[in-house]
C-alpha cells in the first residue's frame, strides 16, 4: 500500500501541462502531492503555491515550490488571498471532494481577473469500466483508477460541463484525455463506437482536461 500512495503523490502529469498559460505568474496547486507537476513550472518571476494534505508529502513538496500550506482546501481556503492566482490547478482532485461545487464557487475569489481554474477529472465512461459495469455487472472499488475507493464523485464529460457552469464559470476548453492502451478494451470501444455510429468516442480516454474561468456578471 505505501507504494501505491507514493507513486500516487509523485505523478507528473506531464500531459497537463499545455494547459497551463505561458503568461501564468502566481500559480496554485491543489492536492500538490510532493510537487513533482508544479515544480516542472518553477522558473524566475513564477509563484508556485500549493495544498496538501498528506504529511509527508507535504513535507517534500515545500522543498519544491515557492509555498506550501498542510491541509485541505476546506481547512485553508481563508489562508489563501483574493484575486491574487493566474491558475488554480486541480489534477484529480475535484472527484475526492464532498461538495466540488461549494469548492469551486469559494475558489473564485481566489482567481485575479483573468485567472484559469485548470482540472483534469476522471471519465467514469471509460471503456473499462463501462465493460465491468455492463457485462461483468460489477461496480467494484480499488486502492486507484476511476473506481477509487476515495472518490466521492463521478463525471462524465456532459457532468463536467455541468458543474462548472453551475459553479459560475465559462468553460474555455474541454479536451479527452490519456487515451486507452488495453488491447482488451480497446476492441470494445470500437465495436461499441460502431453501434452507435460513433456517437461514443468519450470512452476511450480515462480523463476530460478542462479550463474554465469565472463567468462574466449579467
Amino acid at each position: 500500500m505505501e507504494i501505491k500512495q507514493t507513486k500516487y503523490y509523485q505523478n507528473k502529469r506531464t500531459e497537463m501541462l499545455e494547459f497551463i498559460p505561458l503568461s501564468a505568474k502566481k500559480i496554485l496547486e491543489i492536492g500538490c502531492g510532493e510537487g513533482d507537476f508544479s515544480a516542472q513550472l518553477v522558473r524566475e518571476g513564477i509563484e508556485t503555491w500549493g495544498i496538501e494534505p498528506n504529511n509527508i508529502s507535504f513535507k517534500k513538496s515545500k522543498k519544491k515550490l515557492f509555498k506550501v500550506i498542510e491541509g485541505t482546501i476546506d481547512e485553508k481556503l481563508n489562508e489563501l488571498p483574493n484575486d491574487y492566482f493566474d491558475v488554480i490547478i486541480l489534477n484529480d482532485v475535484i472527484e475526492h471532494l464532498l461538495y466540488p461545487w461549494e469548492d469551486l464557487k469559494n475558489l473564485k475569489a481566489k482567481l485575479n481577473e483573468e485567472g484559469v481554474l485548470v482540472s483534469s477529472i476522471p471519465n467514469v465512461r471509460y471503456s473499462k469500466n463501462l465493460f465491468n459495469f455492463l457485462f461483468k455487472k460489477d461496480w467494484k472499488y480499488k486502492d486507484d483508477g476511476i473506481l477509487d475507493i476515495t472518490h466521492f464523485r463521478f463525471f462524465t464529460k456532459k457532468s463536467v460541463k455541468s458543474l462548472f457552469i453551475n459553479s459560475g464559470y465559462s468553460v474555455q476548453k474541454i479536451k479527452s484525455i490519456n487515451v486507452t492502451k488495453s488491447f482488451l478494451f480497446f476492441p470494445f470501444a470500437i465495436l461499441f463506437n460502431i453501434l452507435f455510429l460513433f456517437t461514443q468516442l468519450d470512452m476511450f480516454y480515462r480523463q476530460f482536461a478542462t479550463v474554465a474561468k469565472k463567468a462574466k456578471e449579467e
